[in-house]
This record gives structure tokens, sequence and C-alpha cells, in this order.
């Protein structure tokens, strides 16, 4: 199908995209990679008279230390967080995410704040960034705030990001040395992830001494497995009987209290049977790779 007629806008710079906003008012509607929001268009789910264009703002591109924390800007493409040494080395679980979001082509042409913003519940991105307590950095008419990841995913594609306002960057702890894997499973290649699980773990000593766990499509917004991550914790590090034993037991309630879809995919029990074998899988991995 075609779209509905629009204008459309191509700013250079953020205070420019802030006022071409405010004028479309509820009207407009931002671009960032395109990779959601174009097909929504041609089927004419969305609407709007005016695009804002947020590809010509080079400020919103990038990926940097400050601190204790890594920072991507939103409009940082899956293929270069995908690749960036600085993500791989402080945020591993971020660069596992990114190289399997969906193929070749939209890994060049999405981006990371796009993809989040969009906040599918299903998306590869989501469920890393809340178990990594990831901050996201949005500016508007009111000035520059900092939402939480836990406070940033609100229901079914909608986040705390107003509509007058535009994610620029998101913050993500360090954390060099840890353990990660993301873990999900799809009936066909490229497809939206049936149940996705991400982990990351820190060894000391010989054993897990922190966990965190975030998983995907199991409810309208990325969940967060604290108890199964409290349950990790202090579990000897190795492949034999009694630590596959003990694992087994922390993540058997990893889908409690969760709400996952029903649809052709698959029923909420299939789903809450899937994510405790896939947080099974990645947790082990994870372990292994923090210790090796």
């Amino acid at each position: 199908m075609i779209p509905v007629a629009f204008d459309y806008a191509a700013p250079t710079t953020l205070d420019e995209a802030l006022a071409a906003l405010a004028e479309a008012g509820d009207d407009g509607k931002l671009l960032a990679g395109g990779q959601s929001l174009i097909p929504v268009l041609k089927l004419r789910m969305a609407a709007p008279s005016v695009l804002v264009d947020l590809g010509r703002i080079d400020s919103l591109r990038g990926i940097r230390e400050d601190g204790d924390a890594l920072v991507i800007g939103a409009m940082t493409t899956h293929h270069q967080v995908a690749n960036d040494p600085l993500v791989a080395r402080f945020a591993g679980l971020i660069t596992q995410a990114a190289r399997v979001i969906a193929d070749p082509q939209v890994r060049h042409r999405g981006t990371f704040g796009g993809a989040l913003v969009h906040a599918d519940p299903a998306a590869d991105l989501p469920a890393p960034t809340l178990a990594l307590d990831a901050e996201f950095v949005v500016v508007g008419p009111g000035g520059t705030r900092t939402i939480a990841a836990a406070d940033f995913f609100e229901d079914l594609f909608t986040t705390a990001v107003g509509e007058d306002e535009i994610l620029t960057e998101v913050r993500i702890p360090k954390r060099e040395g840890w353990g990660t894997h993301h873990e999900k499973f799809t009936r066909t290649a490229q497809q939206w992830p049936v149940v996705g699980v991400s982990v990351a773990v820190r060894v000391q000593d010989g054993a897990i001494a922190e966990a965190r766990i975030g998983m995907a499509n199991m409810a309208s917004v990325p969940v967060r497995a604290t108890a199964t991550e409290a349950a990790l914790a202090g579990i000897a590090v190795g492949t034999d009987v009694a630590t596959e034993a003990a694992i087994g037991a922390a993540v058997a309630g990893v889908a409690e209290g969760t709400n996952p879809p029903d649809d052709a995919n698959g029923d909420p029990a299939y789903r809450r049977h899937l994510a405790e074998v896939l947080t099974r899988k990645a947790v082990v991995a994870a372990m292994m790779g923090a210790a090796g």
C-alpha cells in the first residue's frame, strides 16, 4: 500500500528537530531508522501529517565513554553497536543482542534509540537494556531529563518519552569482565523471538557473585527476573551435576508473575516453559564466559 501524504522535515540540529516537532503537534512523527515506522505507514496503521527525520543530526550518533558509563547515541545503527569495541568491552550483552536483530539490511538502517522507543516487547534490545540498568536521556521543551530503564517501558509500544520529546542517548553502566549471553527462540530465521532471555553475571572467587536477567515477549513490556537473579548468587562455577542442579533450581521460577501473549507462536504455558529453558542455557553460557 501507499502511505497517506505527509510533509517532510529534515533538521540538522536537535533544536531544529524539537521546533519542527512542536510545530507539527499531535500530527507529527519522528523518523529514526524507519525499519518499524515505514511498514506501519505503508499499511496506513499510522497517518502523521508531518515526518521529522532525525537522520541528519550528527550529535545523535556515536559511542563514547563518560566516567563509569558507556554512552550510545540514539541514532547509532545496530550494525555500529554490534561491532563497536567499547560496547563489546563494557556491555557485551548489548553487542550480542544487536548482532542478532533481524537481518543485515535492518541492522545497517535501524537505530539503537529508534528500536527502544518503538518498545516492541518481543524486540531484542529492551530486555538487555533493562537487565543492565540503562538510563535514557530525553530532551524536550522543558529541558533534559533522565529516565531509568525500569520506568522507561510503560506498556505495549509505549514509553515514558513525551510526544514533544526526543531520545538523545542511552547510558549504560560499565560492566567490564562480566559474562553475558543473549538467547532467543524463533520459529523461522529473522522472526521476532517467541521468547528472549538476556543474562549477565559477575563471577568472583569461583562463584556467581551477581546476576542480571531480562526477558522479552513475556509481558507487554520487558521483564526483569529479580528473584531468579538473587537465587543464582553464590552458585559455584562448574560443569558438574551439582552446579547444573543448582542453576536448574534457581531458574525454575523465572517466569512467575509474567503475562506472556497467547498467539499462533505459543500459549502462555509454552512460553513460561521456554523462558525457563532459555534462562538455564543463558546462565550457563554467561557463567562460563565470565570464568573463562
